[in-house]
């Protein structure tokens, strides 16, 4: 009998080509194809897997786990990987590993495939989620394969395999870079991006319009929080409601693109050492960040949102370097879903050439207090009390000796 392999499948140029070349090898291929949200017709990729001669093709949908269990909990966490990056490729792959690992136990199988380069994270977020799951796992990784290398040195290579073995794929020698799509943001890398002083050109983006042709009107939205997550968001103007977690992701997603709002150009440091040009697309997650950033000021104590924000760092790295499933992103997560208790309430923002800006916010869990606050009025802070509490703030500055070298 043949040897069972289910393959991470995209229908991309690289699965693609290395379906082909894993049949070619004698192994029996099923193919898994993950819906994340990608803007691509998976009926298509379906078809073309099984004429390559996939022996199955399974197709999951999993948008609405995806938006509730992996890009919530990441902006709840205020996850920016090097402060820029909103790790919309890095949320996708723990989630794509993991129902694979399921997908396999169904098909009887330990042995898996995927298409990720030996140089890039998502061999990394890949491998580290099956071997959580199933440790004594075989992964055939071709771009690590010696004798796939021998045969393909890079994109050129591919498609003149493609060509000779009928595949059809998107990709051509004069548009080459790589892209990556989901529900959370669109990447793009490879081809005249490896230049970083090169300029992508408008006709590259796919989801977010050009500043120069954006909406002259501004629009006021509302997005209510209950406990760190997303529940609605509202038109001020038409009263328009959207309810449910990938129902507003979607909506968010929908006019951000509209109004310009979260494209990213950057330099990134890959997990394996080097550093990568990549330039991203994340409407939704920009506006939902700022917002819950925004009712954060108000519903969290100081020093709990000093720590928290300490935190924020630490597990974006963790996340991108792939150890969702990891005890450290257990520990942590669990410190910021009990900063969330009382993150309850409405942020009201106002969208505008590229630009979120927050215009107000309410909470039924508030600790702004007017009287405490107010300049009119004395409203229960002696204010005398200052001048002792900054004299013992200053004890230390004024004992302190200076020296002097000569």
């Amino acid at each position: 009998m043949k040897k069972k392999v289910i393959l991470a499948y995209s229908g991309g140029l690289d699965t693609s080509v290395i379906l082909k070349w894993l049949i070619n090898k004698g192994y029996e291929v099923i193919c898994f194809i993950a819906d994340v949200g990608q803007e691509e017709d998976l009926k298509v990729a379906e078809e073309k897997a099984s004429a390559i001669g996939a022996r199955k093709v399974l197709i999951v949908n999993l948008q609405e786990e995806f938006v509730e269990d992996y890009i919530f909990p990441s902006l709840k966490a205020h996850a920016v990987y090097e402060g820029k990056y909103l790790l919309g490729t890095a949320l996708a792959r723990p989630l794509i590993a993991a129902k694979l690992v399921e997908a396999a136990m169904k098909e009887n199988t330990t042995c898996f495939a995927h298409g990720a380069t030996g140089k890039g994270n998502d061999q990394v977020r890949f491998e580290l989620t099956i071997l959580k799951h199933i440790p004594h796992a075989e992964i055939i990784s071709p771009w690590r394969d010696p004798e796939f290398l021998s045969q393909f040195s890079g994109r050129t290579d591919l498609l003149n395999y493609a060509k000779n073995h009928n595949i059809p794929v998107a990709s051509t020698l004069e548009k080459p870079y790589s892209i990556d799509e989901n529900l959370m943001h669109t990447s793009y890398e490879g081809g005249r991006l490896e230049d970083p002083a090169y300029t992508p050109q408008e006709e590259m983006f796919k989801r977010t319009a050009s500043l120069k042709n954006t909406p002259d009107k501004e629009l006021k939205i509302a997005i209510e929080f209950q406990c760190g997550k997303p529940i609605t968001v509202e038109e001020i103007e038409s009263g328009k409601k959207v309810i449910g977690s990938l129902e507003l992701f979607k909506y968010l997603n929908e006019v951000g693109g509209t109004h310009g709002i979260g494209r990213m150009d950057l330099v990134e440091s890959r997990f394996v050492g080097m550093k990568i040009r990549g330039v991203y697309e994340t409407p939704a997650g920009t506006i939902l960040l700022k917002a819950h950033l925004d009712l954060e000021g108000i519903t969290l104590d100081r020093e709990v949102m000093v720590l928290k924000e300490s935190l924020a760092p630490k597990i974006a790295q963790i996340i991108y370097n792939g150890f969702w499933f990891s005890p450290e992103m257990d520990f942590l997560m669990a410190a910021i879903n009990q900063s969330q208790k009382n993150v309850t309430g409405k942020v009201f923002l106002t969208l505008y050439k590229g630009n979120v800006m927050i215009t107000g916010r309410s909470s039924p869990h508030s600790l702004y207090q007017l009287q405490l606050a107010s300049m009119d009025e004395i409203g229960g802070y002696d204010q005398t009390d200052a001048k002792g509490f900054i004299k013992l703030n200053a004890l230390r500055l004024m004992t302190k000796k200076e020296t002097t070298h000569g």
